[in-house]
């Protein structure tokens, strides 16, 4: 039990160092690009990274902060640990990415990783919420309106799909408490969507305006 509490938080340790790495500023740096914290949107992500630097930065900083979540759960997978210790794991990864240690706690929304979460917890979950966001990006052209629907969906998908081994409250208890979190760092943008000024996935001025909202 003690040598499994070890691993536990040994590995929740190491996630969130890797969740800490920031891609969008490590990928900007090599890119020879400004910092996507004071540019945009001010947000080190994919979203902030197409508009300031085009396809190719933000699908490079997609799959880093989608794989941050991802590798460190499959870790605790093939360690055969409970599902509350996975998706704690994943818990850690996520935090590192909203406040990474290595970049002043300034990090970002939590997106990809949290989608990388979902993943490595269960395929079924991750691709529900791939398709959740996709959907409402198509339909309303806002990436942070999609994430928002994606994090409230994710608890209901969790729950559902773990009901029959009797842990589907536990793993929604902890992904609304990642909801929660991926609601607050976007408390910007519902502020600008309440008040019609929330840019839309087609905008592409982004890159010459200052920061609009860093909260």
């Amino acid at each position: 039990m003690q040598t499994s509490l070890m691993i536990i938080l040994l590995l929740s340790l190491c996630a969130y160092l890797l969740g800490s790495v920031s891609s969008a500023i490590i990928v900007s740096r090599l890119l020879g690009m400004p910092d996507p914290r004071g540019v945009g949107s001010g947000n080190p992500g994919a979203t902030n990274m197409l508009r300031v630097g085009g396809k190719t930065a933000a699908a490079i900083t997609l799959g880093g902060d989608l794989l941050k979540g991802l590798l460190p759960v499959l870790l605790a997978q093939w360690l055969q640990l409970p599902l509350l210790a996975v998706v704690g794991v994943g818990l850690a990864a996520f935090l590192g990415h909203l406040y990474p240690v290595f970049f002043g706690l300034r990090g970002g929304k939590g997106v990809a990783t949290l989608i990388g979460v979902l993943l490595g917890v269960d395929g079924l979950l991750g691709l529900a919420a791939v398709a959740t966001w996709l959907a409402f990006a198509a339909v309303f052209r806002m990436a942070s309106l999609a994430s928002l629907v994606m994090a409230a969906l994710a608890p209901l998908y969790g729950g559902l799909l773990r009901h029959d081994s009797g842990h589907g409250v536990e793993l929604a208890l902890v992904l609304f408490a990642m909801a929660a979190l991926l609601f607050w760092r976007h408390r910007g943008n519902i502020r600008n969507m309440r008040a019609g000024r929330e840019d839309k996935l087609a905008d592409s001025d982004a890159a010459a305006t200052p920061i609009k909202d860093k909260r």
